[in-house]
């Protein structure tokens, strides 16, 4: 079965969620969605997997009020088929507003996702991120 509109919304709309829950502070939600999946970045040697593993890389993000005052915007989808298999390239630009510091841009960078069509729906298989611009980040995250 060939690709059809309504699977790129779908892939569209997961690859979404995880910049919601990220945005929203539910961290365990963002693992949850790489329970079956690697999850890396360009930065790190190698990739982590698993729900546990990827739900550390959010235990030092700092919270206001149980969220971090992001928001994730992601641009320009680009997704690609083979089968029950799927592939999402996008752009994101994270904002922040945190107390006392105005709206700004902390990141800028990629997603590369491999997704593959399960019985349940479109389920993460691995995750690459990688980070082109970085602003002040000491409002979201110590270094």
């Amino acid at each position: 079965m060939g690709p059809v509109a309504p699977d790129a919304t779908l892939i569209r709309n997961l690859v979404n969620l995880y910049a919601e829950r990220l945005d929203d502070g539910d961290f365990d939600g963002v693992a949850a969605l790489f329970a079956h999946a690697t999850f890396g970045s360009s930065r790190r040697a190698s990739p982590l997997t698993g729900t546990e593993e990827v739900r550390r890389v959010y235990d030092n993000v700092m919270l206001y009020d149980g969220r971090p005052r992001t928001k994730h915007v992601l641009t320009n989808h680009q997704i690609t088929w083979q089968g029950d298999q799927a592939s999402c390239r996008c752009s994101f630009t994270v904002l922040q507003a945190a107390p006392d510091v105005p709206l700004q841009i902390i990141l800028v960078g990629r997603y590369e996702d491999r997704l593959a069509r399960t019985p349940s729906g479109w389920e993460f298989r691995s995750r690459v991120i990688h980070v082109d611009f970085t602003g002040d980040l000491t409002h979201h995250q110590p270094t």
